[in-house]
């Protein structure tokens, strides 16, 4: 005769994650099938997310165990631009209620029950060419969850520099660029030769040379290479106007 869910349940607790989602795989690895698992929780033993998603009742969601959990299903999903200078100790203004920056390889919707506890922007915005390998410039944060990456600084500048004129004023870019000073060239270097974005290379040149940042001769140089127009201009959805001049 076999065990009901609530023992097989009970057995299985001490292994289970706190306050990370649990899929109905995770739960069926633990020996629970998906008709005992949507038992459990209309008995009140798992509280339902989602389809397929579940938390152990009692329990607050933890904002790096759901990132983490959504990074094994959302192809490149990573912790970018402001956030991910936010956490790496490069700030502006602090939030009241913090906005995640969140990209990834492909389009998708964030799940609600995710962004209604943390809100967050989503995007699959492809900034560079396809021969840069998907971990350069990718890292977990120092003594964080090693299945959780975030944006080092300097492909973080260049994700902020993409949402300038979209979810991202100037003046704000500005100063978070001005306070990733200490960025490593040759990662820096690295990243811009595989750029594919005029806009973000020549924002790069602007703030950098007006800045006087010592990373500004690369910037420049990499603005030179992506050429484009003369001027690059455009109205933003902030309100503010981009008028970027190719380096003379």
């Amino acid at each position: 005769m076999g065990s009901s869910p609530s023992l097989l349940f009970r057995q299985a607790l001490a292994s289970l994650p706190r306050g990370a989602p649990l899929s109905t795989q995770l739960l069926q690895e633990q020996g629970l099938s998906a008709k005992q698992v949507v038992r459990l929780a209309e008995g009140g033993w798992l509280r339902r997310l989602g389809r397929g998603v579940y938390l152990l009742p009692g329990d607050e969601l933890g904002r790096d165990a759901a990132l983490a959990w959504l990074g094994t299903q959302v192809p490149g999903l990573h912790v970018a631009g402001k956030t991910a200078l936010g956490w790496r100790g490069v700030r502006h203004n602090l939030a009241f209620m913090e906005r995640l920056v969140l990209w990834g390889d492909v389009p998708t919707t964030l799940p609600d029950w995710f962004t209604e506890v943390f809100p967050a922007a989503y995007q699959a915005t492809h900034l560079f060419d396809d021969t840069l390998p998907a971990a350069v410039g990718l890292a977990p944060l120092p003594g964080g969850r090693s299945d959780l990456l975030v944006s080092a600084p300097e492909r973080a500048v260049l994700e902020l520099l993409s949402d300038v004129g979209k979810s991202q004023g100037i003046e704000e870019a500005r100063h978070l660029v001005e306070g990733a000073r200490s960025l490593r060239m040759d990662v820096l270097d690295n990243l811009l030769t595989h750029l594919k974005r005029i806009k973000v290379a020549r924002l790069a040149h602007s703030f950098a040379d007006d800045l006087d940042l010592p990373w500004a001769g690369l910037a420049r140089r990499h603005s030179e290479r992506l050429g484009g127009g003369r001027r690059w201009v455009s109205a933003t959805r902030t309100g503010e106007r981009l008028n970027l001049k190719r380096p003379s």
